[in-house]
């Protein structure tokens, strides 16, 4: 959405702004964009994709199929895609906010009028795992980890949308989780999406995570990069450097390596090596 100055404040209450937005490589997900403005407002508009949006700090207030509504903290936005809407700061402290912008393969356009009559949605799980959501697509090589954690986003969502219909929890498949398991050992450096083994072992997406996690105890993103940290000690341990392990491991980046491995053995891949 294209920002709009408003009429001109006092110099200490000047608008100011700073924004970052990416696509990552996540299916369904069209842009991220974290900003934090003040003293900006966005005139109405429309966007071809679904909105859904936390703010961090302040406030926003928006005008949606002409009614006012308001970003409380503890809520997650989500206005559907072809309906004009606007945007402007509550307050002289302006906001933060961070945004996904999703498309049509994530929630459908069936839900448009259910999102327009209740955009605010109060849910703390429901926010608490977007910011997890926004937190695993700002890091380049944990795609199987977002693409996850979006599932499960978008099958909240859905059933705050259409909650007569929400799904119930499945029971324990552990035909499934096998096949996941399987899958994910042999494909340890070189990993997949969450659709491409949800095609291999015919099961829906979000159906293979839940079982998975069920099944295990440990989501399938968290599984693989155990197996690659897994991997990676055994590289390091003869005497391969860590740019070449991280590699052969199936991380991103030496960085990608480092952040995963210091979380499950408390130490650098140097340091390991070191000693």
């Amino acid at each position: 959405m294209a920002a709009q100055p408003v009429p001109p404040a006092p110099p200490a209450q000047r608008s100011r702004s700073s924004v970052s937005a990416w696509r990552p490589r996540v299916p369904g997900v069209v842009e991220v964009f974290h900003a934090h403005f003040t003293g900006y407002a966005y005139p109405m508009h429309v966007h071809d994709a679904w909105t859904l949006l936390i703010v961090d700090d302040g406030a926003v207030r928006y005008d949606l199929d002409r009614h006012e509504h308001g970003t409380p903290h503890d809520t997650v936005t989500l206005l559907p895609p072809h309906v004009a809407h606007n945007g402007s700061p509550a307050t002289a402290h302006g906001f933060r906010k961070r945004v996904l912008y999703l498309d049509s393969s994530r929630l459908g356009e069936d839900l448009i009028g259910a999102a327009v009559d209740g955009p605010g949605l109060r849910d703390p799980v429901l926010r608490r795992r977007v910011g997890q959501l926004h937190t695993a697509l700002a890091l380049p090589g944990d795609e199987l980890e977002a693409e996850s954690r979006l599932t499960l986003v978008g099958e909240r969502l859905r059933a705050h949308l259409r909650p007569r219909s929400a799904p119930k929890d499945p029971r324990p498949d552990p035909g499934v989780a096998r096949r996941l398991r399987e899958l994910l050992d042999e494909r340890v450096p070189r990993g997949l999406t969450l659709d491409e083994a949800a095609a291999a072992v015919h099961a829906h997406p979000a159906h293979l995570v839940r079982a998975f996690s069920g099944a295990y105890g440990i989501a399938p993103h968290q599984y693989l990069m155990s197996r690659r940290v897994e991997r990676a000690r055994r590289l390091l341990l003869a005497g391969r450097p860590a740019a070449e392990v991280a590699t052969a491991a199936g991380f991103y980046d030496q960085a990608h390596l480092t952040r995963h491995f210091r979380k499950l053995v408390g130490v650098t891949p140097g340091r390991y090596r070191a000693r």
